[in-house]
């Protein structure tokens, strides 16, 4: 029996601890199974066809949006030339794992934007790096402030608003997990002096802020006003690193009807030149807290008169 090198190299390993989300191993069995078609010389047609499906689903599967089904999993290893017994059985095993439930549940407008997906990433991610024209980055945001925004941005019932404000909450304990990821975020100048939620919200903000840059638990940087963040990147993304082995940097991009999961080198490399521009326009990280505290001690003493 033939075992071709691409195989050998997505056999599914150590790489993927016992306990990973089922969403992160949907992305990182995807991955898997893109890499051995596009070695094979396979396209996506073709491979639809294997299963009895179309090229989306195809496109779907690669991508970790759905379910695996084992006899899928079976047809395509066949057509890309896995013919290796333990090979296949360690997807099917790692397919098994991909399919159950996973901790980030979420439903509604939040499950149409792939929110699931992106938390077991952000959760699994050894470094986070993130710009976000126009607001606050989530992971900086209290609670007040992330109530203001969604109102604004997202209205609807008040227990709608609460739920995603709950769940941010969630997701920024992360910052102070053991062995949590480094975050690096760029703000915008601008948004630093944009009172969302009123004067009492903006000053608690304010001091969250510079506390969280103060403490090193996220490396902030401020783009100046005169040089213009959405010049530069119109659109908020977040680049995402990781330990695990056989996944590679993952850009997320979030817009007003869903998410994107960009991982094709001509994107990664797009995305990585704005980060570099973003970051070399920025003020250095010492510059920016003192801008930060500048701010908000000023605000207190103005609201203090």
């Amino acid at each position: 029996m033939i075992e071709s090198n691409a195989a050998r190299a997505a056999v599914p390993g150590s790489g993927t601890e016992p306990g990973t989300d089922p969403a992160l191993l949907r992305l990182v069995l995807g991955t898997r199974l893109r890499r051995l078609r596009e070695a094979a010389g396979i396209s996506g047609q073709a491979a639809g066809r294997a299963i009895r499906a179309s090229h989306s689903k195809i496109s779907r599967l690669e991508a970790g949006r759905v379910g695996f089904r084992a006899i899928d999993i079976d047809d395509l290893l066949s057509l890309y030339g896995v013919e290796d017994p333990d090979t296949r059985a360690d997807f099917l095993r790692l397919a098994k794992r991909a399919n159950a439930t996973g901790r980030w549940q979420v439903d509604g407008d939040l499950g149409a934007q792939r929110l699931d997906t992106y938390l077991a990433l952000e959760d699994a991610a050894a470094l986070l790096r993130s710009y976000s024209p126009g607001v606050l980055p989530d992971l900086l945001q209290t609670a007040a402030y992330a109530h203001a925004v969604a109102a604004i941005a997202r209205p609807g019932p008040t227990a709608d608003i609460q739920r995603r404000v709950e769940l941010l909450m969630r997701r920024q304990r992360l910052l102070q997990r053991p062995g949590a990821p480094k975050v690096w975020l760029v703000i915008e100048e601008a948004v630093l002096r944009r009172p969302f939620g009123g004067t009492g919200v903006w000053q608690d903000q304010l001091d969250h802020v510079a506390a969280i840059a103060a403490a090193g638990d996220a490396i902030v940087q401020i783009v100046p006003d005169h040089v213009g963040g959405p010049a530069i990147s119109s659109v908020p993304f977040t680049l995402l690193r990781f330990a695990e082995q056989d996944l590679g940097d993952i850009v997320h991009l979030h817009h007003a009807t869903g998410a994107q999961f960009l991982d094709r080198r001509a994107d990664l490399d797009a995305y990585h030149a704005i980060w570099d521009r973003l970051c070399v326009h920025a003020s250095p990280p010492d510059q920016s807290l003192e801008l930060i505290t500048a701010l908000a001690t000023g605000r207190s003493a103005r609201a203090a008169r």
